[in-house]
């Protein structure tokens, strides 16, 4: 069974040899989506406009591959501030509503283009 390459405009273009995401059998993992607005590029200041851009990527992603959020498994938070979880997670909670799939979160020094966070997920059918 060969792996298709999930692409989109209503993400951010991949800004390294990789894919936005990757659909292999039933399986959905969507790369890592910094808070890049997809149509001018900027990177909003505030964390939770930030945490909320980059699931806005993700979402976009999934849809595109015929995902539900229900259908997320596994979301792995990186953030350069656990201080920020408190916001992190409350956008978080209010973009996957119902939707509680297993998570980390882990702070890390720095990400690219100087973000405050980056989201990556894994969705099944």
């Amino acid at each position: 069974m060969a792996n298709a390459q999930i692409q989109t405009e209503n993400a951010p273009a991949a800004i390294g040899a990789y894919s936005q995401g990757i659909l292999s059998g039933d399986t959905l993992y969507i790369s890592g989506q910094l808070p890049l607005d997809p149509a001018t590029g900027t990177i909003p200041a505030d964390i939770s406009d930030q945490t909320r851009q980059s699931i806005k990527n993700l979402f976009s992603i999934l849809e595109k591959a015929g995902f539900e959020v229900s259908e997320v498994v596994k979301v792995t938070v990186y953030t350069t501030s656990i201080a920020d979880f408190g916001s992190i997670n409350a956008m978080y909670e209010e973009m996957f509503g119902s939707c509680k799939p297993a998570r980390a979160v882990v702070g890390v020094k720095e990400l690219p283009k100087n973000a405050k966070i980056e989201i990556e997920l894994i969705a099944k059918h």
